[in-house]
């Protein structure tokens, strides 16, 4: 049948869940959901839980909470493929009673037997089983197999949005079992009902499954069913250019959550990583959506870069909204099992983001920043900034805290006052700026000594330099 072009689009993730969302599955997912939404289509989630052994309901529930924190909503309720077993025995039956599909006898030790004597005689081990054309009244009353007949002759061409054209030679397919001896369907039997009965229109999933295309083919070839639209994209490798692993670092997108990226800027990354708009870095889901195709997919493998992830994300945290900001920072609390922050804290984040969101990377370091407006008084200084509190710098900060107190309270009130200082103590502003710092903040990352004394408020920053002074 032709691939399916004149359909709604509807896309699909199809995950197994062994365990926590995968950065490659992630990007997976991020594709297939901005396809949809750019084409207005349907974006679905399945759950491949036929693996009864690994599949563990923790690790549904880590793919849920990963998809959740990088912002992809599905549509409709997710799917579990292993509720759906019954439907694709059905199908294997409707093939087999078809003439599509046939019963094969052959056991285990056979086939082994077989692939043992063809390596031997360094022959191919593609097992052809000798029960294909037998009539069903030579069969044996023994368990079996069904398989599907697949071509012998001619070629299996795949069409892929991103590959191109791949040709499969059909005397390379073996006529693959599509339900085992103990009747259960194989994956790649209940991968093809599924996808069908989904009304799935574009497959996009990792150029590791591009041979399996061949191979999922028979079966809609013996159903009768339109092909989707294949387009399976590059995977992605480390900075070493090798296949992405834990050697790497973080895989799992829980842990870039933990360790405070926005998702905004995990989504705008991993669009990068094997996709194009031209020279755009920096970009929002609005203009993902609008701009993604399968056309912009390179073939080539994509590199995981942590610094150019980075870069992405202090541009993300400085164009965000301050009170979005503010709530997502409440949520990276939540996902990195910190304490959240009390309405006291959060009015006194939002006040202050001005000049806190420039040049942070991650919520850490902004929150690092923060610090002079999250805690409270008695400031206690930490070693760095301690030394810049001695008794030179202690009798200046005394000279300033009355000069202070009736001074209009803004910027270029304030940075006259602490520049006459320093002329009167022939020392330059920027000297005076450590022990501001060490009695303000308590720490050497901070704002400006003047944007902290504008968002502490003139009593609140005369009680501190008070405390630093005495």
């Amino acid at each position: 049948m032709p691939p399916m072009t004149d359909r709604s689009v509807v896309t699909r993730f199809a995950p197994s869940p062994t365990g926590y969302l995968h950065i490659g599955g992630a990007r997976t997912a991020l594709f297939n959901w901005l396809y949809a939404r750019h084409t207005g289509g349907k974006f679905l989630l399945r759950i491949e839980d036929t693996d009864r052994a690994r599949s563990t309901p923790e690790a549904t529930a880590a793919i849920y909470k990963g998809l959740e924190w990088l912002g992809l909503d599905w549509d409709g309720e997710a799917i579990s493929q292993a509720s759906r077993a019954s439907r694709h025995t059905e199908v294997a039956q409707e093939m087999l009673s078809s003439g599509a599909a046939y019963k094969c006898f052959s056991t285990q030790e056979e086939i082994e037997a077989f692939r043992e004597a063809a390596r031997a005689k360094g022959e191919s081990t593609l097992f052809r089983s000798p029960w294909r054309d037998v009539p069903e009244s030579d069969h044996p009353d023994a368990p079996y197999a069904i398989r599907v007949k697949a071509p012998r002759e001619g070629q299996t061409v795949i069409r892929d949005q991103v590959q191109g054209d791949v040709t499969i030679q059909n005397n390379q397919l073996d006529d693959m079992i599509v339900l085992r001896s103990d009747g259960t369907p194989v994956y790649m039997l209940a991968v093809v009902v599924d996808d069908h009965d989904m009304g799935v229109t574009h497959v996009i999933r990792g150029d590791d499954h591009l041979n399996n295309a061949a191979r999922q083919m028979l079966v809609y070839n013996a159903m009768n069913w339109s092909v989707p639209v294949w387009a399976h994209i590059p995977l992605i490798h480390g900075e070493d250019g090798k296949k992405l692993s834990k050697r790497h670092g973080a895989l799992g997108v829980e842990e870039w959550a933990a360790a405070g990226y926005p998702a905004s800027a995990m989504r705008n990354y991993l669009a990068r990583l094997g996709w194009s708009h031209g020279d755009e870095e920096f970009f929002t889901d609005e203009q993902a959506i609008e701009w993604f195709d399968l056309g912009g997919i390179r073939k080539a493998p994509a590199r995981f870069d942590t610094k150019k992830l980075a870069n992405l994300s202090g541009q993300h945290i400085a164009a965000k909204d301050d009170a979005a900001l503010v709530a997502e920072i409440q949520k990276f609390f939540t996902v990195s099992d910190n304490d959240s922050l009390t309405s006291d804290q959060e009015s006194n984040l939002l006040r202050a983001m001005y000049c806190l969101k420039d040049r942070a990377k991650t919520f850490p370091e902004l929150l690092e920043k923060a610090h002079f407006i999250l805690t409270s008084r008695p400031i206690v200084p930490d070693e760095k900034s301690e030394r810049a509190l001695d008794a030179v710098h202690k009798g200046i900060l005394a000279e300033l805290t009355p000069q202070l107190q009736n001074a209009s309270w803004n910027r270029e009130t304030l940075e006259g006052l602490v520049g006459s200082l320093a002329e009167t103590h022939n020392t330059k502003l920027g000297k005076l700026a450590a022990p501001l710092r060490a009695a303000l903040a308590g720490r050497a990352v901070s704002p400006s000594v003047f944007d902290m004394m504008l968002v502490l408020g003139r009593d609140e920053t005369v009680a501190r330099l008070t405390d630093a002074a005495s």
